[in-house]
């Protein structure tokens, strides 16, 4: 790959119940993805994605609870401007149950899917779309 310089780092986790895996929409947002977001100074992937999960969704995660996944570079979905790392991992375990936020950010739809039962107005984040849900689809963890 290119060097290329990153606007945007961002941890994003992968929760999948019942072969298939959760998407998150942000009110306002054009596409869903997998919940997360930037990683903030001083943190790990990690930290940033436990902490987003609770925000988010209002899930527990024990670090210990992630199982790396992969990184994935694209153009920012609604910022094509911009270039974006994404350290995504799957998360093992969770607690509490799955509630869109009200918070600084607005999830306002958490919807599961997988490569056979994607509703037709979902527009999926590219990294999502064309790297993970393959992968999953691959490893045969979703449908």
């Amino acid at each position: 790959m290119e060097e290329r310089n990153i606007d945007i780092h961002k941890a994003a986790g992968i929760l999948i119940k019942d072969r298939k895996f959760l998407l998150t929409h942000e009110l306002g947002k054009k596409f869903y993805i997998s919940p997360g977001g930037v990683i903030e100074e001083g943190e790990t992937p990690q930290q940033a994605l436990v902490r987003e999960l609770k925000e988010e969704i209002d899930l527990s995660v024990n670090p210990l609870d992630l199982e790396y996944f992969g990184t994935f570079y694209a153009q920012a979905a609604g910022a094509e401007h911009k270039f974006l790392q994404m350290d995504v991992y799957r998360v093992l375990l969770w607690s509490g149950e799955i509630r869109p936020s009200s918070g600084a950010e607005v999830i306002d739809d958490a919807i599961w899917v997988n490569t056979i039962n994607i509703p037709t107005n979902i527009k999926m984040g590219s990294i999502f779309e064309h790297e993970v849900m393959p992968k999953l689809k691959a490893l045969d963890l979703i449908d």
